[in-house]
């Protein structure tokens, strides 16, 4: 079972230059694989291209053999360095964790997410406390694959080691691939048994 990217290409608009172009990666369930690369070089892209927020102009992506297609609940999610910029302004964090999935209140304990927090608009939490949620939101059942983008790049050293514990503990017990995309090396040799050097 994999999620797989065949011949990737895309850019924007014909004519423009290819951001990316003649990508091929694979990433096992129950695999985590790290991708580094300078910025600019089309990282992002490629986990927009991968979560299905993009279609791309060259190639083929698969999802344990079968097309990933737009709409609906993906099996693969994404998690963005700016929380801020994935969460509607104007909900209340309750409303933006339920909009895929109903986690328990056990489950939102396991990540530090607090009661009081869901009753509040973005803008009332720190950028820790609002990854949190977008982590949360990602993790639902129907997930099997994760794409962390510098997911935790913004946050202090304790707020990031305590979302990555908790994160590799569930995709552990669901045996859940995982692309962790870093600049930072110490944590890709920490999390990562395969590391893709891109472009």
């Amino acid at each position: 079972m994999h999620l797989e990217g065949s011949n990737l290409g895309f850019r924007y608009g014909r004519g423009a230059p290819w951001i990316v172009q003649g990508a091929h990666i694979s990433i096992a369930q129950g695999e985590v694989v790290g991708l580094v690369g300078p910025s600019g070089s089309g990282k992002t892209t490629l986990a927009r291209l991968l979560a299905g927020y993009d279609l791309p102009q060259a190639g083929r992506i698969t999802c344990d053999g079968r097309p990933l297609l737009p709409g609906g609940i993906q099996p693969v999610q994404l998690v963005f360095q700016h929380p801020e910029k994935a969460v509607n302004p104007r909900w209340r964090m309750r409303r933006t964790i339920t909009e895929g999935w109903e986690p328990d209140a056990g489950f939102l304990q396991t990540l530090g997410i607090e009661r009081e927090w869901l009753d509040r608009y973005p803008n009332e939490l720190s950028g820790g406390e609002l990854q949190r949620f977008c982590v949360a939101r990602a993790l639902g059942p129907q997930t099997r694959y994760l794409i962390a983008d510098e997911m935790t790049t913004m946050l202090d050293a304790i707020t990031q080691a305590q979302i990555w514990h908790t994160v590799m503990d569930i995709a552990r017990q669901r045996n859940l691939g995982i692309l962790v995309i870093s600049h930072e090396s110490s944590l890709i040799q920490r999390l990562c048994s395969r590391v893709i050097e891109w472009p």
